[in-house]
């Protein structure tokens, strides 16, 4: 996902293998939730009901060719800022054999909302709580939506959990501390947005304020026991080099020290070699729907 801001300074397009190795991490999560969005916004009819969806901050777009499966029928329109995630997403759909349903659309959000388009679903992961108002990129996104349409927002769920509470390495209680952490960066992210406001962060509510129908919010666990395969492993090893950047300012140097270890690839106790990594996560999913023609 990339939008347009200044808190964070990222080169996504650098980052296309590392968010392709994370999404593959949720295929079966996002498969799962695919299904139920499937039930929701097809009401007892035909999966080929659904004519186009648009993921709105596709990145990559492993998310895109996986709703083109789940809607056979559906154009899917890979909506993102960055040429390079959206070039990587047409590679990936041809590589997954959805090429020809495809489609990718550069837009800077939230100014290019409008000129989306309509669509039956709209998904969208991670990517509203980037947008300074986000009950106004809500309504935004409702508005796209086709007579009975379903929006489906990614936000929230809980944090990845990957390593025990005592590691054998500095204090135990690590992972609780890069919680703190990150939430005092994401707080400063969120103040530093164009345009932000502050608003509760009560999704069902704030879709109910968008002029949408509630329809029900789930969780999706990804859950990975221990030990990791390789392409995890290095996934989360990319993870923890990029965490420590972004959070050394807010950690005490004992918990830098072992962040620096986890990261050896030639130490037997980093996240490559030791056997008691795992990956547990949950992802959670608002939909609501649009109240008009059903």
């Amino acid at each position: 996902m990339t939008t347009h801001h200044h808190a964070e300074d990222i080169d996504w397009e650098a980052m296309s293998d590392q968010l392709v190795s994370q999404a593959e991490l949720y295929v079966p999560a996002f498969e799962e939730a695919a299904a139920w969005l499937r039930g929701q916004v097809c009401e007892g009819q035909e999966a080929t009901e659904v004519r186009r969806v648009l993921d709105v901050g596709s990145g990559p777009g492993v998310v895109t060719s996986l709703l083109a499966r789940a809607f056979p029928a559906a154009e899917v329109v890979a909506v993102d800022q960055a040429e390079g995630l959206l070039e990587r997403a047409r590679a990936y759909a041809a590589e997954h054999g959805v090429a020809e349903r495809v489609v990718t659309r550069r837009a800077d959000l939230p100014g290019d909302i409008d000129a989306l388009g309509e669509a039956d679903l709209i998904w969208s992961r991670n990517t509203v709580h980037h947008l300074g108002d986000q009950q106004g990129a809500l309504h935004s996104l409702g508005a796209l939506l086709r007579p009975g349409g379903l929006l489906a927002v990614a936000e929230g769920g809980l944090p990845p959990r990957f390593l025990p509470r005592d590691i054998g390495l500095g204090r135990p209680g690590l992972q609780a501390r890069l919680d703190v952490a990150l939430e005092e960066v994401f707080t400063a992210m969120r103040a530093d947005l164009p345009g932000t406001t502050s608003v509760v962060e009560d999704w069902p509510a704030m879709l109910a304020q968008s002029g949408l129908v509630p329809t029900g919010t789930r969780s999706f666990l990804v859950d990975i026991p221990a030990p990791l395969d390789v392409s995890a492993r290095r996934y989360l090893h990319g993870h923890l080099v990029r965490l420590r950047d972004k959070v050394a300012d807010r950690l005490p140097e004992e918990d830098l020290r072992t962040l620096d270890y986890l990261v050896k690839e030639d130490d037997e106790r980093g996240v490559l070699w030791r056997p008691d990594v795992f990956y547990l996560a949950a992802t959670t999913i608002h939909t609501a729907r649009s109240c008009t023609g059903k």
